[in-house]
C-alpha cells in the first residue's frame, strides 16, 4: 500500500511496524491484507485488515496527536480489557501497545472486528420494513445499558479509573467552567444558548442525595452502539473515549436527552430515528427499571444534567469554527443542537 498523505490509514512504515510488533505476539505471520479506514464521527484513527484470515481493528488517537490522545487510547483498552469479563456487549479486545515508539508517538489496539451494523448512518432492509423490530432496538439499547451499570466495577479492575465520591456536586461547577473557557476564542461572543445559569440552578436544588457508583459510558446514545444485522440486539457498544466511574443513570439521561431531539439538525439516532416506530422515553425508563436494581425515580434530573453537559460540549466545536479550527457548517449544525438540548432542559424542568 502506498503511504496515504490524508493520515486515514496508515504508512507503509506503520504497517511494517505493526506487522512486526504482532509477530512478537503470535498474532499471525506474513502480510496484513484488505487494509482500509473505519470511518465514522471521531478523529481518532481506526482501520481494519486482515492477516491470516482473521480480521483486526486498530484504533490509535488522531494523525496530529493532541495532550491526551495517548492516554484517552490507555483508557480505553484498559476499559475494553476489564469488559472481557462482562456480559456488556463490546468489541473484544486482543492486544493492546502503551509503547509510544512503535507507531510513531502513538499508542494502540487491536480489537476483534464487530459484525454489526450503526443505525445512526444505515438501517438495513430487514430493520427498515419492520417497526416492531426498530422498536425492540430502542429497548435493546436500554438494556445494554443496564448491563453496563450492573457491572461491579471494583470486582473488574476499574477502581481507579475515575473519582465517584462527589461525582454528582462536580457536574455543575465543571462545566460551567468549560463554557467559560471558550471566552480564549477572540472570535467567540459568549454564550447565546439559553437559560444556562437557571438550569445550573435547578440541578444544584434538585440534585440526588446519594448514587451508586458504577461504569459510566459518558456518551451513550443510538449511534454508539451496533446492531446485530439479523435483529434487534445490541451486538456492542463503541467509543469509549468518555467512559469514567461516576453514576450510570447518567447515560440513561444522556439516552433521553438525545432521544429523538426535535428540530435538531444533528439527530444522534440518524437513520434509526428517521424511519420512527421508537419507544417512548418513559417507556425506555419503564425498561431500565425492569432489568436494573437502580432507582429511576429522579431520571428527570439526570436527563436536565445530559442536557446541560452535552450542550456545552457542542457549544466548544462552535466556538473553535469561529475560530477557523473546526468546520463552520459542523459548528453551526452543533450549536442549533445546544439550543434544541436547553430547550428540552426547560421543558423537563418546568415538568412537562
Amino acid at each position: 500500500m502506498r503511504d496515504n498523505p490524508s493520515g486515514t490509514v496508515l504508512t507503509k512504515g506503520e504497517l511494517a511496524a505493526l506487522a512486526a510488533w504482532m509477530d512478537a505476539r503470535g498474532l499471525g505471520s506474513g502480510p496484513l491484507g484488505a487494509v482500509e479506514p473505519v470511518t465514522g464521527g471521531t478523529q481518532n484513527v481506526m482501520v481494519r485488515f486482515e492477516r491470516e484470515g482473521r480480521g483486526y481493528v486498530l484504533r490509535r488517537g488522531p494523525r496530529h496527536l493532541r495532550p491526551r490522545s495517548n492516554d484517552v487510547i490507555r483508557r480505553e483498552f484498559t476499559i475494553l480489557d476489564a469488559l472481557a469479563k462482562t456480559d456488556v456487549p463490546h468489541a473484544r479486545l486482543i492486544g493492546a501497545c502503551g509503547d509510544t515508539s512503535v507507531l510513531g508517538g502513538a499508542v494502540f489496539y487491536l480489537m476483534e472486528p464487530v459484525a454489526g451494523f450503526n443505525a445512526g448512518v444505515e438501517l438495513p432492509a430487514l430493520h427498515a420494513g419492520d417497526v416492531a423490530l426498530r422498536r425492540e432496538m430502542g429497548f435493546s439499547i436500554v438494556d445494554a445499558q443496564a448491563r453496563l451499570g450492573a457491572v461491579d466495577h471494583v470486582a473488574v479492575g476499574l477502581a481507579e479509573l475515575g473519582r465517584p465520591d462527589g461525582f454528582l456536586e462536580r457536574q455543575v461547577p465543571r462545566w460551567l467552567r468549560e463554557l467559560d473557557s471558550y471566552a480564549a476564542f477572540p472570535e467567540y461572543p459568549g454564550p447565546a444558548i439559553g437559560a444556562v445559569d437557571e438550569v445550573a440552578r435547578w440541578l444544584d436544588e434538585h440534585r440526588p442525595k446519594s448514587y451508586m457508583p458504577g461504569i459510566l459510558h459518558g456518551d451513550f446514545h443510538a449511534s454508539n452502539v451496533m446492531f446485530s444485522r439479523a435483529g434487534a440486539d445490541v451486538v456492542a457498544v463503541v467509543d469509549w473515549e468518555m467512559c469514567t466511574i461516576g453514576d450510570p443513570l447518567l447515560d440513561l439521561g444522556w439516552l433521553l436527552a438525545t432521544w429523538q431531539l426535535p428540530g435538531s439538525p444533528a439527530e444522534f439516532g440518524g437513520e434509526l430515528a428517521r424511519a420512527g416506530g421508537l419507544p417512548t422515553p418513559s417507556e425506555l425508563v419503564a425498561r431500565y427499571s425492569e432489568q436494573s436494581q437502580r432507582d429511576v425515580t429522579a431520571i428527570r434530573w439526570y436527563t436536565v444534567l445530559a442536557c446541560f453537559k452535552l450542550g456545552i460540549i457542542l457549544e466548544g466545536s462552535y466556538a473553535r469554527a469561529l475560530a477557523g479550527k473546526a468546520p463552520m457548517s459542523v459548528g453551526e449544525a452543533l450549536h442549533g443542537t445546544t439550543l434544541r438540548l436547553f430547550e428540552r432542559a426547560q421543558t423537563l424542568m418546568s415538568g412537562e
